[in-house]
């Protein structure tokens, strides 16, 4: 069975060690791509090192946290094949997974208590892609991502 990758940046530390906790309480295996102290650092690095463990294969589904979220989801929808999708409630991080089948929760670190991380958390891992008129959706999403700048 294939890991959750999970990094934060300095804003996402207390979150992310919450998430942490819930993942073993699970018994799910997970991958911690940093960071291990509230030292600033740079999100991009983070959500890189996810994104792309995400997107080769070498683990099957990612979290990333920052202070609200937003630069996490930025850098990693910047790599190809990553849907990234930044969720603030229930209903958010359940279509996150059933309508965008989004490989990689992004969370706000600053923006969630714990307990409503957790909670998201556990939403997404729950749910279901629905696929159908979905997939079509997603497919020309993808056909964006493979055009060059320009194209009409």
């Amino acid at each position: 069975m294939r890991m959750i990758a999970i990094a934060s940046d300095h804003g996402g530390l207390h979150l992310k060690q919450a998430i942490c906790q819930l993942l073993q309480q699970r018994d799910m295996e997970f991958a911690d791509f940093g960071v291990t102290d509230d030292s600033s650092v740079d999100y991009p690095d983070y959500a890189l090192k996810v994104a792309e463990a995400v997107a080769t294969g070498r683990q099957a589904r990612g979290i990333l946290i920052c202070g609200t979220g937003i630069g996490m989801a930025i850098a990693a929808n910047k790599v190809k094949g990553i849907r990234a999708a930044l969720v603030h409630d229930e209903f958010t991080a359940r279509m996150a997974k059933e309508h965008n089948n989004a490989n990689i929760l992004v969370l706000g670190g600053r923006i969630l208590d714990e307990q409503t991380g957790a909670r998201l958390v556990e939403i997404w891992l729950d749910s279901h892609f629905e696929g159908g008129r979905h997939q079509g959706r997603l497919d020309k999403i993808e056909q964006i991502a493979c055009r060059p700048c320009g194209d009409a």
